[in-house]
């Protein structure tokens, strides 16, 4: 029994033993091989508990899993291997606990793909219904993309892409996958008239700014040729000289000058520079990409910028300008340019003359130039100066027909009736054309015989047709003095003799005014009644409206002042006053002589124009 039991007790060992060998032999496989040994591990048996596993054997086996198996994180692009290819998807091993899953339209970019080939991907479902690892490799290829343009911004390396299409302001291109904006402005150093042109082409770019918050990314190719062009620049710039000619292009146009490029570098053409006649735009000469010669007139260079000039290569008009022109001769010229003091007339090409407003016409009211002639218009004229060391022509108009003042005692002769045109007023009277060159003045007060006028607008306005007389004539001092009423009689000198003093009239009364009365005995003549001549017989006073006799007691023709009276007419004392005022009237009236009329009419004139 006792050597049954010890039997027994040695075959328990030697199972031990044997099992301790297997253990250390596994271990040692484990170690050796650890893929082959987590393939081969049966996980069926080891869930359903057929197998069991010791703890030491479980922490080693899961040790081995934590060493061999990558554990990726959220957004860590990791590298994968195609393992196999079907009708929809693609098997990607990324050394994981299985194997992932992509879509083949995300691989549409590269139809070529095949089995063992590398590409980037990212975990998008660690673990979907199935128990199906699902992977992006468009979202790794977003995220090396950003990696490389964030880098190729930093670096300030050059990266290549391809333009798409066009959109408003510049164009679309990819680089890395990602569509970025390329400016119009940053396609080249020169201005980019045809977008279409770059179109489909892959061109290098550099990345110039990053919107990380938008997303947006900028790339310029002229910033990779401007480094260049301004080392190139400053070598051109070192070997000009002022005076030298150089051909050029022309590279752009502007509203103030031509920028032509000379081989490398621009230099601006002024529109001053380009022609020696006026120019309204620098394409009334030149056209893009159009070849000439071109002199440089200065230049800068730290500031890179060169001056140049065309008409320079010409010589001045003025040097070619006919030696035999002189001041009095005739020229003929098309006008370039109107202020309101005159008019530019280029007599030859880059020669030009002015006529200023006042030798435009022989009137003298000064008008706009703008008013004879116009932009563009052809007109003969007279060198009225010419200064060539100066460059300066003065021209005339006027000078080309005869000066109306020359036969003025002919045709408008002291006392000699006319219709002219009112041009404008003053306070003291009205200007009025005759013919052009010929205006005259009348007087405030030789505008009626009967109105009262406080300024010549009441009576006329400007452009109106006016009958006058000439009054007076100086030829000197080109001045003519002209009367409207003179025109038509005096109706006062009627008035004399129908109201004369002492004449008797029957009348209303107009109005109650201060110190008595007014009354109307025609549309001309208004007569005065002082208060103490309202008074009638029975002591009591004329009130407006009323009816009544009046006997004049006072004329004056010249100041147009009529008084009458109504007591006068029963009353002795006034009625004797009335009687001596009528005989001084009558005998004054004898001794004034035309003459007399005349220096009087002449000293009230003189009287208003402050003499």
């Amino acid at each position: 029994m006792a050597e049954e039991t010890k039997k027994e007790e040695q075959t328990q060992e030697a199972v031990a033993q044997e099992q301790t060998n297997q253990n250390k032999l596994q271990a040692s496989a484990q170690q050796q091989n650890p893929e082959q040994f987590l393939n081969d591990f049966d996980w069926h048996r080891y869930q359903e508990g057929i197998e069991e596993v010791e703890d030491e054997k479980l922490n080693e086996f899961e040790k081995l899993v934590a060493e061999n198996f990558v554990e990726t994180l959220n957004n860590e692009v990791v590298e994968g291997t195609v393992v196999n290819l079907t009708d929809q998807d693609a098997i990607i091993d990324i050394n994981a606990k299985s194997e992932g899953v992509i879509s083949l339209n995300e691989f549409r970019y590269n139809p070529d793909l095949k089995v063992g080939d590398k590409v980037d991907v990212l975990i998008d479902v660690r673990e979907d219904a199935e128990g199906q690892l699902i992977l992006s490799h468009r979202k790794a290829r977003v995220i090396k993309a950003w990696e490389r343009v964030n880098k190729a911004q930093e670096d300030g390396t050059i990266v290549n892409g391809f333009v798409k299409c066009r959109t408003k302001g510049g164009m679309i291109v990819d680089v890395f996958g990602i569509e970025a904006f390329l400016p119009g402005s940053q396609i080249d150093v020169k201005p980019i008239r045809d977008y279409d042109a770059y179109v489909g082409k892959t061109m290098e770019f550099k990345v110039v700014k990053i919107n990380h918050e938008f997303k947006n990314v900028v790339v310029s190719h002229k910033a990779l040729i401007e480094a260049d062009i301004e080392e190139q620049k400053k070598e051109i710039i070192g070997q000009l000289e002022k005076g030298q000619v150089l051909e050029g292009v022309v590279k752009n146009i502007t509203s103030y000058g031509v920028f032509v490029d000379l081989g490398g570098v621009d230099g601006l053409v002024h529109i001053t520079d380009l022609s020696w006649s006026r120019i309204n735009h620098p394409n009334e000469v030149v056209e893009l990409d159009q070849t000439l010669n071109v002199v440089i007139l200065d230049f800068d260079e730290d500031k890179t910028r060169i001056q140049l000039g065309l008409k320079q290569l010409s010589k001045h008009p003025w040097e070619a300008l006919n030696p035999e022109l002189k001041e009095g001769d005739e020229v003929e010229g098309v006008v370039t340019v109107i202020a309101d003091y005159g008019a530019f007339i280029e007599v030859e090409e880059g020669v030009e003359g002015l006529i200023h407003v006042s030798e435009m016409s022989w009137s003298t009211h000064l008008r706009s130039a703008q008013d004879f002639v116009n932009v563009g218009d052809k007109v003969k004229a007279k060198v009225l100066t010419l200064d060539r060391e100066e460059r300066k022509m003065s021209l005339g108009i006027k000078q080309l027909t005869p000066d109306p003042w020359t036969d003025i005692t002919e045709k408008y002769p002291v006392g000699s009736k006319h219709t002219g045109e009112v041009r404008n007023f003053t306070n003291f009277g009205v200007f009025v054309e005759l013919e052009e060159g010929i205006d005259g003045l009348i007087y405030i007060s030789d505008l009626s015989w009967t109105k009262k006028i406080k300024h010549p607008s009441e009576f006329c306005k400007v452009g109106d047709q006016l009958d006058v007389v000439v009054l007076e004539l100086d030829v000197n001092g080109r001045k003519l003095s002209l009367g409207h009423k003179q025109t038509e009689k005096n109706p006062w000198d009627d008035y004399a003799d129908q109201f004369a003093v002492g004449t008797k009239h029957t009348a209303a009364i107009t109005e109650m005014v201060d110190k008595g009365a007014t009354i109307e005995f025609n549309e001309d003549v208004t007569a005065f009644i002082p208060g103490r001549h309202l008074e009638k017989e029975d002591g009591s006073k004329l009130k407006k409206g009323e009816e009544a006799e009046f006997q004049i007691i006072e004329f004056n023709k010249e100041f147009k002042r009529v008084v009458a009276s109504h007591t006068v007419l029963f009353k002795e004392e006034e009625q004797k006053i009335v009687k001596t005022a009528a005989k001084k009237a009558k005998d004054e009236s004898q001794k004034t002589t035309l003459g007399d009329a005349n220096a009087e009419l002449q000293a009230l004139k003189d009287k208003m124009e402050g003499k």
